[in-house]
């Protein structure tokens, strides 16, 4: 699969989970650097008390995912032998479990 291959969408669906995942990894970055959640997430989501203390727990899951989900398009968008490819996809694996140990496992 290539941005070349004949169905317009799969690859289109494939750069919509791209740009989502891009938001995700810039999003949850920015409120795990900042420790502060954006007022119109506070004001839409409304987070529990708890949550509203675990800024760098929720944004590091959230970066973690979005690495993962960038990391495991790259191999049918980008033509790349396929060794490199299931490295690819072994490294994705590897960011989601880290994101799951990350938002189980942190206590702030």
């Amino acid at each position: 699969m290539s941005p070349t291959d004949a169905d317009p969408l799969l690859v289109t669906g494939r750069l919509v989970i791209v740009v989502v995942s891009l938001f995700l990894l810039v999003f949850g970055a920015r409120v795990a650097v900042t420790r502060r959640f954006p007022r119109a997430w506070v004001r839409f989501a409304r987070p529990t008390k708890r949550q509203r203390s675990q800024p760098v727990r929720i944004g590091g899951g959230q970066a973690f995912m979005g690495a993962s989900l960038l990391i495991q398009q790259a191999p049918p968008l980008v033509p790349m032998p396929h060794s490199l490819g299931t490295a690819l996809f072994a490294v994705a694996l590897l960011l989601a479990v880290t994101a799951l140990g990350w938002v189980i496992l942190r206590r702030d």
